[in-house]
Parts: structure tokens; C-alpha cells; sequence
């Protein structure tokens, strides 16, 4: 791709295969993945720990804001739709465009040679550079060629890290979270950070500062799937309308972004009245929020407990009918080990020993991006529950057939005596009978279980786990909704292990009174 306003730095011309259009643009007779309606323009981005692109709103945690969730606001009305925001997490963003989940990302994405083998781009909508962060003690890390021997913390897959590696790749930490990287360098773990400029603006707190001068130029692009230019080329026509009218310039000078290399490739050197309002509302809100004080404590926990009983219905649905599929699946599997054919016996063994050989972390994204491809494609909560119940139904056959090689022989034996069928003697006696010595393993499986659905969130599910992430990486308190979190995940299991013990000593005195 050959960006001319990117490495001309006064024009906004580009050329890909894209021209700007007179007049309004359309997305009208275009493909537009996961719309559900000609008004709905559904796009992505990661909304969980992304300050200041897209984010929950400490002050409103069930809005989403950001300096890209405005330029989507702006930017679907001026091609005749409605913009959506859709969540997923930053390792699924790309793989949900191939799954036509929704029609484009918007996520502070560099237009990378790697990220362009994989995705279309649009024109870049922000340019910006990298800064060195250091702790506000600290001096003489002040360029990239100073910071060779000390350990430096980026994010991964930027140009950032890419720059860290060719320099000193032994001192290089790489993180997911801009929180924890934040979070490492406070706590004396790491030396420096090199990251983007409007990361290091936000998150920089009073015992932090920016040093040095301005490092390279990053730019960031919407994406679009591959075999999708038509679409692409609309959005680019859009943008170049927000850019000539003004209004990406007001967006980002809300957002206390806009910077001489923004003013330089767009080509606007104007001066906007426009104050940083949405920079100094977030300051506040932070400030307010992240008090230490009794009252603030009691309003920042008070306004948890909403997400966090949504996250806890999410774990508690999917986990509930999860373990349904596993223990009826599972039922059958161990049949078909203890009492099947040859061939029977064979498929639930292979069946067993793979799925309990490989991770549910790659299961789970099998069945939600991989089954697509042969045609079967699923809702994120479907697929959630098909993965966990088939991964747990491996470990509960393994439980049942212990179970039913438990019950002596002689049960059998007396069942076929009292003239039951071979299927009766195991529907009426030896099944109940083994399936009130698993009980007690059954509820550890569900309590594991539990916590084995924070992997749903992989594929745009916010359960508990995830609610954890937002609020912690949102409020820098890792403590409090820790506690909150596990409490929540304490009283959601509680109940199921008290009905289990309830249903095993029921069955136990339905057992000890035999079958008629």
C-alpha cells in the first residue's frame, strides 16, 4: 500500500484501489457483514482496557466512549447507517471479520506489513508517534539507544515492540493489558515503557512522565475483511469527508488528541475552539472514583454490583447448561466404553483421549471460528456451552465408567435373574447405582467448570472473569474487585453444592430400599 498522506504529510490523497466519491458516500447494495437490518452498520473493537480509543465510561460503566467510538458515531450516519458496537477481545477482533461477526474493527490498529497481509485497510483515520514512559524519579533513559540493558515494557504486535526487539530483544516484556504494563513499571518490574503517544497520555498518573522526544510514526487504519473493498472504499470516502469538514479535528481536540503530525497529514493547521472536555471529564472521573476515601469506596463498589450480577447470570447460564450437555454426553460415552460394541468402544475411547488432551482454550475457538469453514456457524453463547459441555463430557464419562465398573458384578446378574432386559438391568440398577458414587466428583466438576467459562470471554461473552478485567483495568483496584468478583463466584456455586449433597443423600435411601 502506498499511503501519500501518510509519507507526504500534507495531503490527504491515497492510493489503494480507493478514491474518495462526490457527494454523499453509500454503503447502499454493498456486502456489510453482520448487519441485521439495511440501517445497521455493526463494527468491533475491544472495549475492555483500550483508553482512550474504546471504553466503559468509569462515570457510567454501561457506556461505551472513547475517541474511536466518536469517530464511529460520526462516521456511520454519512454512509446512511446506524453504527453498533460490538465487543470482542483484541485476539479475536480479526478472526470475527473472517466469521462475518461484523463488518469492520476500529482498535487503535497499526497498518503493519503483517496486519496488511491479513485485512483491507482503510485510509489512516490517526497518525502518531511512540514515548518513552519513566517512573518520575527516574532519568537518563531519555532515547531507544539509552534503553539497551534495561528491561522495557510495550504492548505486543505494534510497531513499538517490533522497534524493542530489533534493539535489545533479551530486555523486551511484552503485555496484552495496557494496565499491567502500567502497573509493572510503578511497581519497579519494569525500567521504561515505549508506547503509543495517546496511551502514554492517559495513562500516566502524577508518578509518571513522558521523556525524550517524539519516536517514529504509527499509523492507525479501520479493517475490513479481505474479499470486502467495496465496503472499504466507502469508509475511505467518509473519512475524507470527516477530515475536510472539521470533524475528526473537533473529535480528537474533545479528546485532547490532536497533534502537530495529525495537522500535518490531514493538512488542516487550523486552530478549533473546541475544548478538551471529554479529556478533562475523564481526568475527573478518575480522580473522583479512585479516591481512597470511605465514600468513594461505597459509590465505586455500589456501581459494580449492576456488572457484576450481569457476569454472574452470563457464568452461571452458560456453566449450567454446559455441564447438562456433560453429564448426558457423558452418560453415553461411558456406556459405550463399559457395555458398547467393539467399534463403539473405540470412537468414545479416541473421543476421550483427545479431548482431554488438548486445550479448551483451542476447542472453544475451534468450534466458534473453525466450524464456520464446513459450514456450522454458531452464536457465541451456543458455541460457549457446545465447547465446555463437550470437553467436561470427556472427564464425566471417565467419572461415570469408574462408576459403573464400581457396582459389583452380582447386580447384573441378579437384575437379568429377576427377568429384566439387559438395557432395564442398566437403566434401573446399575445406573443409579453408579451414578450416586459420581455425584460428589459431579460437583467438583461443576465448581471447576465455573471457572473454566471465564474461556468463553475469548469469543465475545462478558462473564465474570471478564467483568473482573473491565472493572480492575478501569479503577487500578485489583483488590476490592478481586474480593467482589470471588464472592460472586462463591455464591453462585454454594447452591449447587448444596442440592448435590441434597440428590446424593436422597439417592442414597431410594438405593438402599432397592427397585421393584
Amino acid at each position: 500500500m502506498l499511503w501519500a498522506g501518510l509519507l507526504g504529510g500534507g495531503s490527504v490523497a491515497w492510493a489503494d484501489g480507493a478514491a474518495a466519491t462526490a457527494g454523499q458516500p453509500s454503503v447502499a447494495g454493498l456486502h456489510v457483514p453482520g448487519a441485521r437490518n439495511e440501517q445497521d452498520l455493526p463494527w468491533a473493537s475491544d472495549g475492555e482496557a483500550n483508553v482512550p480509543y474504546v471504553f466503559h465510561d468509569p462515570a457510567h460503566e454501561g457506556r461505551m466512549t472513547g475517541f474511536e467510538y466518536d469517530l464511529m458515531q460520526a462516521l456511520a450516519p454519512r454512509l446512511g447507517r446506524q453504527g453498533r458496537f460490538v465487543q470482542n477481545g483484541w485476539d479475536g477482533l480479526i478472526p470475527g471479520l473472517g466469521r462475518d461477526l461484523y463488518a469492520l474493527v476500529i482498535d487503535g490498529i497499526e497498518m503493519t506489513p503483517e496486519h496488511k497481509e491479513a485485512v483491507l485497510f482503510s485510509r489512516p483515520y490517526y497518525v502518531t508517534v511512540d514515548r518513552i514512559v519513566l517512573r518520575k524519579n527516574e532519568t537518563g533513559l531519555e532515547s531507544v539507544a539509552a534503553l539497551k540493558g534495561h528491561v522495557v515494557g510495550t504492548i505486543k504486535s505494534t510497531a513499538a515492540e517490533r522497534l524493542l526487539l530489533d534493539h535489545d530483544p533479551a530486555n523486551v516484556r511484552s503485555y496484552d493489558e495496557e494496565t499491567n504494563l502500567f502497573s509493572d513499571l510503578k511497581n519497579g518490574r519494569l525500567d521504561a515503557i515505549l508506547i503509543d503517544e495517546p496511551i502514554a497520555l492517559y495513562y500516566c498518573s502524577d508518578d509518571l512522565k513522558l521523556v525524550g522526544p517524539p519516536i517514529g510514526r504509527v499509523a492507525y487504519g479501520i479493517a475490513f475483511a479481505k474479499d470486502n473493498p467495496g465496503l472499504r472504499d466507502a469508509v475511505d470516502a467518509a473519512l475524507g469527508t470527516l477530515m475536510s469538514d472539521g470533524t475528526l479535528h473537533q473529535i480528537l481536540a474533545r479528546w485532547n488528541l490532536w497533534t502537530p503530525q495529525m495537522a500535518d497529514y490531514t493538512g488542516d493547521h487550523s486552530v478549533s475552539s473546541t475544548q478538551p472536555t471529554a479529556w478533562t471529564g475523564y481526568r475527573q472521573t478518575m480522580e473522583r472514583m479512585s479516591g481512597s476515601g470511605l465514600q468513594a469506596m461505597v459509590q465505586r463498589y455500589s456501581s459494580f454490583l449492576p456488572l457484576i450480577a450481569r457476569g454472574a447470570l452470563m457464568t452461571l447460564a452458560v456453566s449450567a447448561l454446559a455441564m447438562v450437555l456433560a453429564v448426558a454426553f457423558g452418560l453415553v460415552l461411558a456406556l459405550a466404553r463399559a457395555y458398547g460394541l467393539a467399534p463403539l468402544r473405540w470412537v468414545a475411547g479416541v473421543y476421550v483421549e483427545v479431548v482431554r488432551g488438548t486445550p479448551l482454550l483451542i476447542q472453544v475457538l475451534f468450534i466458534f471460528y473453525g466450524l464456520p469453514a464446513f459450514g456450522v456457524k454458531l452464536s457465541p453463547f451456543a458455541a460457549g456451552v457446545l465447547a465446555l459441555g463437550l470437553n467436561y463430557a470427556a472427564y464425566e464419562a471417565e467419572n461415570y465408567r469408574a462408576g459403573l465398573l464400581s457396582v459389583p458384578r452380582g447386580q447384573m446378574e441378579a437384575a437379568i435373574a429377576l427377568n429384566m432386559t439387559h438395557r432395564q438391568a442398566l437403566r434401573l440398577v446399575i445406573v443409579p447405582q453408579a451414578f450416586r458414587t459420581v455425584v460428589p466428583v459431579m460437583t467438583n466438576d461443576f465448581i471447576a467448570l465455573l471457572k473454566d467459562s471465564s474461556l468463553v470471554s475469548v469469543i465475545t461473552l462478558t462473564e465474570l472473569s471478564q467483568t473482573y478485567i473491565r472493572l480492575s483495568s478501569t479503577y487500578y483496584d485489583y483488590i476490592g474487585t478481586g474480593l467482589l468478583v470471588a464472592l460472586a463466584y462463591l455464591l453462585v456455586g454454594l447452591p449447587f453444592v448444596r442440592l448435590a449433597r441434597m440428590a446424593e443423600k436422597r439417592m442414597g435411601r431410594v438405593v438402599s430400599k432397592g427397585h421393584h
